[in-house]
């Protein structure tokens, strides 16, 4: 194999090792050998379909590159630093196994098109790949809700006890948050889809090329418009960071819901013993690892993002190497969120629900007042009123340390005289939730509506 490189005609002095280790890529591109090599067969069948290379040629190259990713795939390739990146270590074995030849295929391209492809291809195939994995945790979110749709919790707001909630409606809101997050990636796929392939170096090739051909072999729709946008954008990539970056938000908001309730100070669930930790010293400690790392792992998300933000802020047009620092911070992302979606499914699938414990909390904390001052309100009290007129019976509960349904109903006329003894089923918080029939509200007739209809779509 010849250990000149690629690009050696131009210089007199060898490379430095230190200089070769320092920017090398192949550490961490080679994961890209899939679409580097799915690529390079495109655009050897469309250098042969436009007569720029012999048909018999096209074969052979396509024939030593699949050999080559059977070589990858069973671990035997030989790797080399001093060939920088993926495309070259490709291409240097290529012309190794088939001879000239294959020196061929970098026929009108550039390796700044080439990995633009490349990353496009690649994030294509995760894209959907995620999806898939949302998809699971909606569905073990939509079934837990379905086994406990009878079970009230207390909703919260400023983390303080607000109004009683389902269980199950609790969980949909999450569902809502992750459907979200699948638009927001299948938005960004439509820009993510767009072959730079033939932008060359930055101003295209003299070549008689077809674009369109290799976008349509690719399953692109798309072509890029301009060529040194199409080596130097980046835009695709940080889209997608960003809708990553929001997706481990909303995991990292249900990991402390878990936290939380399966806290000693809540218990409202408990965590399975195969997805939790002990403590080295503590005998007693059921720590919930899961959740926190995913809470953790959150801040390493951002951190991506960040990180591609701030390499592409001041870069001239068109490519500068500064680019290759995205692939780290996005392969990192990737596995980030697809480790987090699997562990999190198991960790929905087998949470234990005390509802006992929900509903008593429900319970407490005068939760129903907003339905006492609308029972007032449908007696014709106007609301402001009645918020004062439930505010002050509410004071009074706390001092004499009763609950609201607690009160005899001689005491609460001194309030009201509006408030009769039909008033006391209202302050049920089963009765409560039953209330909240609004569309989208938290009824179980809606929620079983609204559940209904999910698994009808999914089937």
């Amino acid at each position: 194999m010849a250990k000149e490189k690629p690009w050696g005609g131009r210089f007199r002095e060898k490379t430095k090792r230190e200089v070769e280790e320092f920017t090398a890529s192949i550490r961490f591109d080679q994961r890209l050998y899939r679409q580097d090599i799915l690529g390079s067969i495109a655009h050897a069948e469309m250098l042969a379909r436009q007569g720029i290379i012999k048909k018999g040629e096209a074969q052979k190259i396509i024939k030593g590159l699949k050999v080559i990713k059977k070589e990858i795939e069973r671990g035997n390739f030989p790797f080399r630093t001093e060939l920088e990146d993926i495309h070259m270590n490709i291409e240097s074995r290529l012309i190794y196994k088939i001879g000239g030849v294959g020196g061929k295929l970098h026929t009108a391209r550039s390796r700044n098109d080439q990995v633009a492809l490349d990353l496009r291809l690649y994030l294509r195939d995760e894209i959907k790949e995620i999806e898939s994995f949302i998809r699971r945790l909606q569905s073990s979110l939509i079934k837990k809700a379905e086994e406990n749709i009878d079970a009230i919790m207390p909703g919260y707001t400023h983390l303080q006890r607000a109004q009683p909630v389902l269980f199950s409606h609790y969980l949909l809101a999450y569902f809502d948050m992750f459907e979200r997050d699948i638009e927001r990636l299948r938005d960004c796929l439509e820009r993510v889809t767009v072959s730079p392939l033939g932008a060359g170096a930055l101003a295209g090739t003299g070549f008689p090329i077809d674009r369109r051909f290799i976008a349509r072999r690719l399953g692109f729709k798309k072509v890029s418009e301009n060529s040194i946008d199409a080596v130097s954008d980046r835009d695709f990539a940080l889209e997608f960071a960003s809708a990553s970056a929001i997706l481990m938000m909303h995991l990292s908001r249900l990991s402390e819901d878990i936290i939380l309730w399966s806290s000693q100070e809540f218990n409202f669930i408990e965590l399975p013993d195969a997805l939790t930790t002990g403590s080295s010293i503590m005998p007693q400690k059921k720590n919930p690892d899961v959740p926190e790392l995913v809470r953790g792992k959150t801040g390493r998300v951002y951190g991506n993002l960040i990180g591609l933000l701030t390499m592409m802020k001041s870069l001239p047009l068109s490519y500068n190497r500064d680019m290759q620092e995205d692939k780290e911070s996005l392969f990192d992302t990737v596995d980030t969120v697809k480790g987090s979606l699997k562990i999190f499914t198991l960790l929905i699938e087998r949470i234990k629900i005390n509802r006992e414990k929900m509903l008593k909390a429900a319970r407490e904390g005068f939760m129903t007042s907003t339905e006492m001052a609308d029972y007032l309100v449908r007696k014709g009290v106007p609301f402001r009123k009645a918020h004062e007129i439930v505010g002050r019976i509410v004071r009074f509960a706390i001092n004499q340390g009763r609950l609201l349904e607690e009160i005899p109903l001689k005491m609460l006329k001194q309030f009201s005289d509006l408030i009769g003894s039909d008033i006391y089923k209202y302050l049920l918080p089963e009765k409560s939730q039953e209330l909240k029939s609004s569309s989208g509200g938290t009824s179980k007739r809606n929620v079983l509506r609204r559940i209904k209809r999910l698994k009808k779509q999914w089937r």
